[in-house]
């Protein structure tokens, strides 16, 4: 049976769709241990995505990708998530793909490559 893809993301996060944290698609997400009971005990898709983030630090964007589900769903559960201590969200220096540090690095680079 499959599942009507307008209900479903409602469904999943409970209507919400804003993060208190910045979820970039960059931004990293980590778990520094795993608890199998505590990880019993969440939706599979929770689930999926705490199973995932053991493996090691992932982006946002890897996540959703890797666990079939869709992006704003990801952000939501996986706030949930570090609300509960699962995981951690590594905001690090960057908080933006649009940071002007960000930006020098890479012109830096391509410049000596060229």
């Amino acid at each position: 049976m499959t599942s009507n893809p307008w209900v479903r993301p409602y469904v999943l996060t409970g209507g919400r769709t804003q993060t208190n944290h910045q979820l970039y698609v960059h931004t990293l997400v980590s778990s520094s241990h795993f608890d199998a009971r505590a990880a019993s005990k969440l939706t599979p898709e929770s689930r999926r995505l705490y199973d995932r983030v053991r493996l090691g630090p992932q982006s946002v964007a890897e996540l959703s990708a890797h666990c079939g589900i869709s992006l704003g769903v990801t952000r939501v559960l996986l706030e949930d998530l570090a609300s509960t201590e699962h995981l951690q969200i590594n905001e690090g220096a960057y908080e933006s793909p649009f940071d002007h540090r960000l930006l020098k690095r890479v012109i830096d680079g391509l410049s000596e490559l060229g």
